[in-house]
């Protein structure tokens, strides 16, 4: 085993043609080094009462999935083929679209690459902070559940990883702006900020993300596997607003005002700061300017944006941090009108308990969802 300490964050891609004879004494494993002056606790009453934080830990366990047998790992796209949807592709604008086909293929690869090592990056800062909220989590049903959700966070990272390297053969860095949030949840000591950061904010994220993956990609196998995700991060985040919105009404108005502003501050990130600038810079020799300019005024890009706000905005509503003095900051980025959207604390407890759906459902679901939306 030969581990790498790194003072800084990997910024270069990364291919994964192994050399003939590869044996695991070749893994090199690079680290970057974070410290936490984490506080934990030691919960001594058992008590174990019938309640929805309860009724979730059950249905984790009930519903666990195995990335190495339930996914068809044979049903993926070639390195030939585009990997988003035909439909959409027509509808492209912009540089992309006067490419040769040819090109255009080798830049959606990257493109779809560098997206989906974001999701691989977040998914192993979602464990790192699940693992940190078993030790500092208050209370035992608390615990039981944050346990339950590492191991799917383990899971979830196990398949992206899978997925990059069978599919694309290429890894892309971690996007400084989501590491920055990343390390913000992971190093503050209050154990409420990471649920609040982790569960609502993150997860908020990745539910949408995984949600436009899902109607957009062209691959079977990318579709079921986000699929599957995106029923783990559903319950994951219904904890979190569970459980904080009786706490967070604990607080003083400061603290609140302080959490309130940290969830603003998270969103404009997600929302702005969490984009791929690098690739058009290179292929087309574009301005960062520019290129944040070309991206707003996608339709994919605007469709995911109204995901993610609908998902998020509700939830900060429930649990009491979109308060009066963030709501103007919201409504001059015009999000604030997604604060009465459905939240996540309303769970479907029917859908939940539904068994994991075969291919074709979830190929359904896809199409009937992107038809939705143009």
């Amino acid at each position: 085993m030969k581990i790498t300490e790194l003072k800084v964050t990997p910024t270069e891609l990364r291919e994964f043609d192994l050399p003939e004879g590869f044996e695991a004494k070749h893994i090199e494993d690079i680290v970057e080094i974070f410290n936490t002056p984490l506080v934990g606790s030691y919960n001594w009453d058992y008590t174990d009462a019938d309640t929805r934080i309860k009724k979730l830990y059950e249905l984790g366990k009930e519903l666990n999935w195995n990335g190495s047998i339930d996914l068809d790992w044979d049903n993926h796209i070639g390195k030939d083929e585009f990997p988003m949807k035909a439909e959409l592709i027509a509808r492209m604008e912009g540089p992309l679209s006067m490419l040769p086909d040819d090109q255009k293929l080798e830049y959606m690869r990257h493109d779809t690459a560098w997206s989906l090592s974001q999701f691989l990056h977040g998914e192993q800062g979602a464990l790192l902070v699940a693992s940190q909220l078993v030790s500092c989590a208050p209370t035992y049903q608390a615990k039981l559940y944050a346990a339950s959700q590492t191991f799917d966070e383990a899971r979830h990272v196990e398949v992206f990883n899978k997925y990059i390297r069978k599919v694309h053969g290429m890894e892309y860095p971690i996007n400084k702006n989501l590491k920055a949030l990343i390390d913000k949840i992971l190093t503050d000591p209050r154990w409420d900020l990471k649920f609040i950061g982790m569960q609502i904010i993150i997860e908020g994220l990745a539910l949408a993300a995984f949600q436009t993956t899902k109607e957009t990609t062209n691959c079977p196998l990318l579709r079921q596997l986000v699929h599957y995700v995106i029923r783990d991060e559903a319950r994951h985040v219904t904890f979190g607003v569970n459980y904080l919105e009786e706490f967070l009404q604990t607080l003083t108005e400061e603290e609140v005002e302080d959490r309130a502003m940290f969830c603003y501050e998270a969103c404009v990130i997600m929302r702005d700061r969490i984009i791929n600038t690098e690739l058009p810079a290179k292929w087309f020799n574009m301005s960062e300017d520019d290129i944040r300019e070309l991206i707003a005024n996608d339709a994919t890009n605007d469709q995911f944006r109204n995901l993610l706000f609908t998902r998020v905005l509700p939830n900060l509503k429930r649990i009491g941090l979109l308060t009066d003095k963030v709501k103007p900051l919201y409504e001059e980025l015009g999000l604030l009108q997604y604060q009465d959207s459905d939240s996540d604390f309303e769970i479907d407890w029917a859908e939940l308990n539904k068994p994991l759906e075969d291919v074709e459902e979830i190929d359904e679901q896809a199409q009937a969802g992107l038809s939705s939306h143009f």
